[in-house]
């Protein structure tokens, strides 16, 4: 319709399909398609109409007067388990303020099906194997069947209902079920266990027999898990499958269920062990290719019954967050022999996932093993950060070709595989294997390039580590013995992590998890480091701290900003209220225990590689610039939650938890008894000054630290994410540009021309001579130092929210170094953003252009504007459509300043720029 924006199908709660929703009211949301024209301009919505068509009863209508298209309630009645229904959508609006009398067209239907909202749901038992754990060592996985017959009835749908104690994989007549890898994911075991939900009806055959079919192995549930070797069995030594089938008949609608029970059988798994460290082993000659089909009549003896278990006591959950699947195919590039003779893969890029052979076959008893590694040292694998950990698939062959074949049930985090066991006359070549990779399946919402190619090489290398340390769960590293979810990490990334890709569901799932372990382990007063927690205090001491346990409070505020998701603030409230009033050690002025060790600024390129916390920055003064942080944030969240009491009570602390602060950490001229770049940074971002000659003395003071550091980066955790903005918030965005593009170590650049595919933990995790970092902790793949990409989003690209939910858009692209274009693209709750820029060095003009989303505003501040200088929240106001804009840009002024000169000691010559 000419002048009408165009709706999306509106999508359900935080879901990614809207099948199988754990809600009974589930809130709408919908988006507003890009124009294809330009005539959909300042558009706003007045209204809506929701359309609801359920299975037995008429189509019901509900329009309500609001300009809200994110997360609106529910208007109808609650769905009951199982209840399907159709949703479809159109909005009323005003155009350039004049309303229009027409609304839009219908959008696409949305089917919505609910999941099984209570435990009476549930007919079935755990079953599990009745041979006991023989060993120490990884527990074999087991594989489960049941036959049934369905007497000839048409099958108008069938659902499976399906969980495990381990990880799984169903099959239902010799088909897997689904394309989920790693289900049913990770949770907090003894609190939330995730189910899925499939469609199995094309499956199921109405004559003849049928099976169903399920392969548990450890997966998280029982394998190793930690550090110094780990403890294995953390939840339980018995793998079990939890399976309800229900198939309804076309002709009356019955329901026939297949359900776990003491009438199943089992038998072990060809797969002797797979552990999510050391990796899996596959005998194919114990392989029955039979064993999920009906046709297993030679078969019988292996065959078990099984035991029956008791229903989990953990609260049986339909997640949000979407699945883990294989995402991508790499092929490998090059094939290597190293010094010694041994044949290695390169697949070019550091990721996760499995490796894929295509095709293959070798004597019965002929090994082939796979070692997974990140790098090559002096051209050899480089299994030493790998720790603990064998990262190694080993096959065992029948003599019959095998093809298709990749563990089932692991990941590895690497580059390099080394193959050990192929034929020297028949070597492998670069077809007969591929990576596969995999992470939770999110939706991408968030792209960005430059004039720069070295700094699109760093933003794609902090997408690939997102991509590989989202898998279930938000990691720290995907390839060692390790690989938990560390809550500093994500609490610090989440910002970049949210513009990369849709969040919402994984981390909003997560989250749930740390307020379950929390409030139900820990009585509220500690969060763990890692959720789900498996780090006994034995190992690692649970004493509070700040930026890990503020998880409970930024991250969900946070993911507010970028989904304006209400619901996530006020589910967790409650752990947030436990950490601030009972979990923070206080000394006597309010301020954190000085006595108390804190992590702090975390891996200081100073900290010697055995000693990662010994930074430069006090870790106390670090710990109370997020405390008055984090208390004046729970004044916005009370705000949004219209909790008055607790407001007051947090607005009252937060002024004088900063006045303790001032008092005892900032001099009259604002500078700080710590004078790092870290502390600075976090006083000028957290707002701890007290007058503006105070934070402008404290950025012009970071300016010269970071000159006298010749412009590497001499931040760890604390202070890395945030030095680019706050040289930029004090007026000195060439300096930030300059230390971005620094090539010497420690620097941004530095991994890059060491030919890093993905984020370091360590700036320098190689050293320039090819050698890996003589440190416990060097991980090659570790999203925390990645999060300047959120400053490459809001200041060189120049966009960012002013409202939850990018409502209200913020454009202030702010050029500089060498980087003379940029364009960033952002699917946000409303609808695609985009802005694009150049600077026309010769023609002295800046040139930009917009599309801001329909039902978004948006206020554009240009280069130069002398509004940056007052207010920096305003500007040109325009609303949705596409927009141009173009000013004068004199050259002089682009390149003033340009390049900020290093502060070089008196008796030291001064060195040629290395400037990426």
């Amino acid at each position: 319709m000419e002048g009408f924006p165009t709706l999306a199908a509106p999508s359900v709660e935080q879901h990614s399909t809207g099948f199988g929703v754990g809600f009974a009211s589930p809130r709408l949301s919908w988006r507003f398609l890009t124009p294809s024209n330009t005539s959909v301009q300042e558009w706003e919505q007045i209204a809506y109409e929701i359309e609801i068509s359920r299975s037995k009863s008429l189509v019901e209508t509900h329009r309500v007067d609001s300009a809200a298209s994110v997360l609106v309630p529910w208007p109808g009645e609650p769905l009951s388990s199982r209840e399907r229904a159709r949703v479809r959508v159109r909005a009323f609006g005003k155009s350039s303020g004049i309303p229009q009398s027409e609304p839009t067209d219908w959008s696409p239907w949305t089917e919505v099906e609910c999941a099984l909202l209570s435990r009476s749901d549930w007919a079935c038992a755990p079953i599990a194997s009745p041979i006991s754990k023989a060993q120490e060592g990884p527990i074999r996985p087991v594989r489960f069947r049941k036959a049934f017959h369905l007497d000839d009835k048409r099958v108008d749908h069938a659902r499976l209902y399906i969980t495990s104690l381990g990880v799984y994989r169903a099959f239902v007549n010799g088909h897997e079920v689904g394309d989920q890898c790693m289900a049913p994911g990770w949770t907090s075991y003894r609190h939330r266990l995730n189910y899925q939900i499939y469609d199995v009806a094309p499956l199921l055959n109405a004559k003849g027999p049928n099976v169903i079919a399920v392969e548990v192995a450890e997966g998280w549930y029982a394998t190793r898990l930690g550090f110094k070797g780990g403890e294995r069995n953390l939840y339980g030594d018995r793998l079990a499958a939890l399976v309800q089938l229900e198939i309804h008949a076309a002709e009356d609608d019955s329901r026939f269920v297949v359900a776990t029970d003491s009438t199943w059988t089992c038998s072990q798994s060809a797969i002797v062990r797979s552990e999510i460290y050391d990796g899996e082993m596959y005998d194919a000659r114990d392989e029955n290719l039979n064993w999920n089909t009906p046709s297993l009549e030679t078969d019988t003896v292996s065959w078990v019954p099984v035991d029956e278990l008791p229903f989990p006591s953990a609260q049986l959950v339909a997640p949000d967050a979407p699945p883990v699947r294989v995402t991508d195919e790499i092929k490998p590039v090059d094939i290597l022999q190293s010094p010694s003779g041994k044949t290695i893969l390169d697949f070019g890029q550091n990721l996760v996932g499995r490796v894929r052979i295509h095709a293959l076959t070798k004597p019965s008893g002929a090994r082939l093993t796979l070692k997974h590694a990140e790098v090559l040292e002096h051209g050899e694998l480089g299994m030493r950060p790998l720790r603990f950990a064998k990262c190694t698939d080993e096959i065992i062959f029948a003599g019959n070709e095998l093809s298709n074949w990749s563990p089932q049930y692991t990941f590895h985090g690497f580059r390099y595989v080394q193959v050990d066991g192929w034929s020297d006359e028949d070597p492998p070549v670069l077809e007969s294997l591929a990576a596969l990779v995999l992470h939770t399946d999110m939706t991408r919402t968030g792209w960005f390039e430059c004039s720069h190619p070295m700094v699109n090489k760093l933003h794609e290398n902090a997408l690939w580590s997102m991509r590989g340390n989202f898998l279930s769960i938000p990691s720290d590293c995907p390839q060692r013995d390790e690989r938990l979810g560390w809550t500093g990490d994500i609490q610090i990334f989440t910002p970049s992590a949210s513009f990369l890709y849709n969040t919402a569901g994984m981390l909003g799932d997560w989250l749930k998890d740390v307020a379950a372990e929390q409030l139900l382990d820990r009585d509220g007063c500690v969060p763990p480091f890692v959720v789900p927690n498996v780090i006994s205090e034995a190992l690692w001491p649970h004493l509070p701290q700040a930026i890990w346990d503020d998880v409970v409070v930024l991250t969900p505020w946070d993911l507010y900003s970028s989904y304006g998701d209400v619901d996530i603030l006020r589910r967790q409230y409650t752990s947030m209220l436990a950490w601030i009033d009972r979990g923070i050690r206080r000394g006597p002025d309010g301020l954190w225990d000085p006595t108390l060790w804190q992590l702090g600024d975390w891996l200081d390129p100073t900290a010697p590689p055995i000693e990662p916390g010994d930074a430069r920055t006090n870790g106390t003064l670090v710990a109370d610039t997020y405390l008055v942080y984090v208390t004046s944030t729970m004044v916005k969240i009370c705000d949004v939650l219209g909790q008055e009491a607790d407001a007051t009570r947090f607005r009252d602390d937060a002024r004088r938890l900063k006045a303790q602060f001032q008092q005892k950490y900032i001099a009259p001229s604002g500078l700080l008894v710590g004078d790092t770049q870290t502390a600075l940074s976090l006083a000028i971002m957290f707002d701890l000054h007290e007058t503006s000659e105070q934070l402008k003395a404290a950025g012009n003071r970071l300016v010269d630290l970071v000159r006298l550091a010749k412009f590497r980066v001499a931040t760890g955790f604390a202070g890395t994410p945030i030095i680019t903005h706050a040289l930029t918030k004090t007026g000195h965005h060439q300096v930030a540009y300059r230390m971005l593009l620094e090539k010497n170590r420690p620097s941004w650049m530095y991994p890059i021309t060491m030919g890093a595919t993905t984020m370091w933990e360590r700036w320098d995790s190689m050293l320039p001579d090819g050698s890996i970092n003589p440190g416990e902790m060097t991980s090659f793949n570790h999203y925390a130092l990645g999060s300047i990409i959120n400053w490459l989003h809001s200041t060189v690209a120049g966009v960012r929210p002013v409202s939850p939910g990018w409502k209200e858009i913020l454009i202030e692209p702010i050029p500089g170094g060498t980087i003379d274009s940029a364009r960033v693209a952002y699917e946000t709750p409303y609808g695609r953003l985009e802005c694009q820029w150049r600077v026309l060095v010769d023609e002295q003009r800046f040139e930009m252009e917009l599309l801001i989303p329909v039902n978004s505003t948006a206020h554009v501040i240009l280069p130069g504007d002398q509004l940056r200088k007052t207010d920096r929240s305003h500007g040109v106001r325009i609303g949705s459509g596409s927009h141009r804009f173009e000013c004068q840009w004199d050259a002089s002024e682009y390149q003033r300043g340009w390049p900020p000169q290093a502060i070089i000691p008196i008796m030291r010559k001064p060195g040629p720029d290395s400037i990426a």
